[in-house]
């Protein structure tokens, strides 16, 4: 029998903060990247299945490329990208409002030997002021690069995302089905645990702390009335562990207090959240920690 159905993998890639993990949750249905005004937030591949009737995006949320870092984590999250390129079917390239930047050249620059089409989705289109504003940075975008397409969304407000989903679907290719229609992640639910705290981290903690981060979920155990979570989160300096503590401890609880709540959210189940707070020095640059970052 002939196959009548589409399926593929597909990268969405860019430079931080162009709202790849935005497009990612939305595409996929449910909260799974973790998001944050602040540019890199993401720091893993990670994995969502949109299943429709005739088609299935294998979506892979890669780290914002970012040029500014010399540390090891940094280094590893931009090769983790761009070695992505070349394993997949076809790649959304997201960019915020035409801002071309020395990310993009570097992007450019990585998809030269990449034989998969390339559809360049242009971000945040709902903060232009006028129309003809779009279709001047939809032009200069056009000379670019090849692209397979172009198309303007606004993955916040989810407008023009059943088009790219639509376009998608004729660059994938003919196969069968890779997931169950049920399927959404290959991340566990403790994964989204870690990056649920990390996130409330970004969204309280100031200027590079939340950046020197990294949380481990030590215990989770589901019963008949909730589910029990202990993490540490390790900083880098005993003054970043006092900041993230807080006086008597307020900053600390105030994280805790959101990432329990969404996780509630999440899960539809109660929570009860332990958090530690230890340090490790210069984990950053560490290759035994670094290492569970690497693909």
């Amino acid at each position: 029998m002939p196959i009548k159905t589409h399926c593929g993998y597909v990268a969405i890639i860019g430079r931080p903060n162009a709202g790849k993990s935005t497009l990612f949750n939305c595409l996929v249905g449910q909260k799974i990247s973790s998001i944050s005004f602040k540019p890199q937030t993401t720091r893993h591949r990670i994995v969502g299945v949109r299943t429709e009737e005739d088609a299935q995006f294998i979506f892979v949320d890669t780290p914002g490329i970012h040029l500014g870092g010399s540390r090891l984590l940094n280094r590893v999250l931009n090769k983790n990208a761009t070695n992505v390129l070349h394993d997949v079917d076809l790649i959304f390239w997201l960019i915020d409002r035409g801002h071309w930047t020395a990310e993009e050249d570097y992007i450019k620059k990585s998809l030269s030997n990449v034989e998969c089409p390339v559809i360049l989705i242009v971000n945040k289109i709902d903060k232009l002021a006028r129309r003809e504003e779009l279709l001047q940075i939809l032009a200069k975008l056009d000379e670019k690069y090849t692209f397979a397409e172009i198309i303007p969304i606004s993955a916040m407000k989810q407008d023009n995302i059943s088009d790219l989903v639509d376009t998608g679907k004729r660059y994938l290719p003919k196969s069968e089905f890779y997931y169950s229609d049920e399927y959404l992640t290959d991340r566990s639910k403790e994964f989204i645990a870690a990056e649920t705290i990390r996130e409330a981290a970004f969204v309280y903690l100031e200027k590079e702390l939340p950046y020197a981060t990294h949380v481990e979920i030590e215990k989770y155990e589901v019963d008949s009335e909730r589910t029990n979570i202990s993490a540490t989160i390790w900083v880098e300096k005993q003054g970043q562990k006092a900041i993230l503590i807080g006086k008597k401890g307020e900053m600390l609880k105030k994280l805790g207090s959101r990432a329990r709540s969404t996780l509630q959210k999440q899960l539809g189940v109660k929570i009860h959240l332990d958090l530690w707070v230890k340090l490790h020095k210069d984990w950053q640059d560490n290759p035994q920690i670094v290492g569970k970052y690497e693909l």
